[in-house]
């Protein structure tokens, strides 16, 4: 019964997520949901132009992470609706909506995408230089999701009474008090990953692993609605996927990654596993980390360069690597990193 209430989940949400395509895509073309103008200056150097497709761009809406946290919506609402008004053993063991183990975790999913479409609404329809710098949209975006986590790290402190998180094969480690800070600060580092959305299939495919893998890792310690929201996650993005896939229909955009990012971080912390994150997400730490390098030792190294161009996968597509093989590619290191995370997990 619990695979069943893993499994059920994961199915029903990509079929959902299948089936509102048509309906969302005939919406975002016919009030054309797309950037209305290229990346800011600092973002069109001639490597940039050269293997960018500035025309793709502008012509493809960027809110497609609206068909992820819709699917997953829809799923929750169905099965937690046949508990209410047909309830059986059946339809009360598959609900998994929960105050104990997803009330918190879908609180900040749903939050998160909200806040990420309306930053998507105003990128797409905003004039003037505002609503085109994206420098004051990323500060926008860090002090909202800031604000997220201080919200959700007091719950966590105060209402579930967390205060120290899992080292493996050593224990825990009580923080107390430093238990807030430190998860905004992995929210925040979580969210900044949100840089992988670059290329067609790519955020989607690495994403699907990472979620799939924290489905294992709930489901090993008995958080079986942990397991089933995450599951359920993996398969909308395996819809979105299917239409993300090049050329591609849509994109996630802030909706989509603002939302995954969030919950993802959350779902660490409930499994106990957030120090294992960046095993299980290297793909996204290494693809976070090649920018922040590549900042620092362009501003303190005399304007040297570490990569021809960022975020990472970028930088390989400078050095020639045809798209669909940097997104592959990236999708096996998911695949394989996830794995060894998991791994981690059970022997520690």
């Amino acid at each position: 019964m619990d695979i069943l209430k893993i499994i059920l989940p994961t199915v029903l949400t990509f079929f959902i997520g299948i089936a509102v395509t048509p309906f969302f895509t005939r919406y975002f073309y016919r009030y054309k949901m797309w950037k209305k103008s290229p990346r800011t200056n600092a973002d069109t150097s001639e490597t940039f132009k050269s293997i960018h497709n500035t025309e793709h761009e502008l012509s493809t809406p960027k809110v497609g992470g609206v068909i992820i946290w819709v699917s997953v919506l829809f799923t929750v609402c169905i099965i937690y609706l046949l508990s209410i008004f047909w309830p059986s053993d059946l339809t009360l063991k598959l609900n998994f909506f929960s105050r104990s183990q997803t009330l918190v975790p879908l609180a900040a999913f749903f939050l998160a995408a909200f806040i990420g479409l309306a930053d998507d609404l105003l990128h797409i329809y905003g004039v003037g230089k505002f609503a085109q710098d994206a420098l004051v949209y990323r500060k926008i975006k860090i002090f909202l999701v800031t604000l997220i986590g201080l919200v959700i790290s007091f719950w966590f402190y105060y209402k579930l009474d967390f205060s120290s998180i899992h080292i493996p094969f050593n224990g825990s480690w009580e923080l107390g008090i430093w238990f807030i800070p430190f998860f905004v600060l992995v929210m925040l580092a979580t969210f900044s990953t949100s840089v992988i959305d670059g290329l067609d299939g790519l955020a989607g495919g690495v994403l699907t692993s990472i979620f799939t893998a924290f489905a294992v890792i709930a489901f090993v310690n008995n958080q079986i609605d942990i397991s089933a929201l995450s599951g359920a996650i993996a398969g909308a993005i395996l819809a979105f996927l299917w239409f993300n896939v090049p050329p591609a229909r849509f994109y996630m955009g802030e909706t989509g990654m603002m939302a995954l990012t969030v919950v993802l971080a959350v779902i660490a912390f409930l499994t106990d596993s957030v120090l294992l994150l960046p095993v299980i997400a290297l793909p996204l730490v290494l693809t976070s980390a090649s920018v922040i390098i590549q900042v620092n030792v362009y501003k303190y190294f005399n304007k040297r360069r570490v990569f021809r161009i960022t975020p990472l996968h970028h930088h390989f597509q400078a050095l020639g690597w045809p798209r669909e093989k940097v997104v592959m590619r990236y999708w096996i290191v998911s695949v394989i990193s996830a794995i060894i995370g998991v791994i981690l997990v059970l022997i520690s």
